[in-house]
């Protein structure tokens, strides 16, 4: 309906634009319109760009997945050019384009950025990260998932400047190892939600300093972190009571004997006990489900 309110009253008919503009229209009408649809709006006339280059100064968030399956570079930066006042950034279906030189200046002219998303955007460097770290000391949530490019002094960054973090995805980051993930933990005491999947460098050391330093801790993933092991799981049961969820699949070296501990709390995990695992196996072999008392 909004959307053809705006088609119907164009211009010529002086009723929608005679409204004052930031405090009616970009607050209360155009922000109930998806972005690509308000791209097109700016073709409608020359008054109508002008509205939506004001919206676009001062959008709150922007998601590129919402301008479409892949936005292009240009307009990316012709998008954010004006804008300084970006709470949450979050750059998907960037990853054949986004440098350092498209980031940059977005993040250098936006102090109040809370959240970014930056998955999979494999052409950044480690100066993207030091970018941020200096200047967004108010960031909240981060993802860096598959940024191979994330290495210990840029992470060194991040700890030093952006204590607040609550939520951090190291996923796939293969350059950090225990020692990095310990600094970050030392410094960041308020993560809820931590993320080191597909890692084969971090181990029971980083595991353990996360426990003892991160009281707060909700969520860990360990997925595929093969040099974790059963000693550092327990030490995560005893300090970590706010434990939600933790993912230790494809962790070899973890056992029933710690991850009980967390199961008779109520943790989800992304493991099955042992006798369920037989019993999914036992029905995949032979087609059934056998008739067992799980209450013996």
């Amino acid at each position: 309906a909004p959307w053809h309110l705006m088609m119907s009253l164009t211009p010529s008919r002086g009723c929608l634009l005679d409204l004052p503009w930031e405090d009616i229209l970009v607050p209360h009408i155009l922000c109930h319109l998806p972005l690509q649809q308000l791209l097109s709006l700016q073709r409608v006339s020359k008054s109508f760009q002008s509205l939506i280059q004001l919206y676009l100064a001062n959008m709150r968030c922007f998601d590129s997945s919402q301008v479409g399956p892949a936005i292009p570079r240009a307009a990316f930066v012709n998008l954010l050019k004006d804008n300084e006042v970006l709470q949450q950034l979050a750059l998907q279906n960037c990853s054949d384009w986004l440098t350092d030189r498209e980031l940059l200046p977005v993040i250098g002219q936006n102090h109040h950025l809370h959240q970014i998303q930056l998955k999979g955007c494999a052409q950044l460097s480690r100066h993207a990260l030091v970018a941020i770290s200096l200047s967004c000391p108010n960031l909240r949530r981060l993802s860096l998932a598959h940024c191979e490019w994330v290495d210990s002094l840029s992470l060194r960054s991040l700890a030093d400047h952006c204590k607040a973090l609550e939520a951090v995805d190291l996923t796939a980051c293969r350059q950090l190892k225990d020692e990095a993930i310990c600094y970050l933990v030392q410094k960041c005491s308020r993560l809820k939600s931590l993320s080191l999947a597909v890692n084969a460098n971090v181990g029971d050391m980083a595991v353990e300093e996360i426990a003892k330093c991160c009281p707060e801790l909700e969520h860990l993933d360990l997925t595929g972190c093969l040099r974790v092991k059963n000693d550092s799981i327990r030490v995560l049961a005893e300090y970590c009571p706010k434990l939600r969820s933790l993912k230790v699949k494809h962790c070899h070296n973890v056992a029933e004997s710690s991850l009980s501990i967390l199961r008779s709390r109520g943790v989800e995990l992304d493991v099955e006990p042992p006798l369920q695992r037989a019993l999914v196996l036992l029905q995949d072999v032979v087609g059934f489900a056998p008739f067992i008392n799980l209450q013996i």
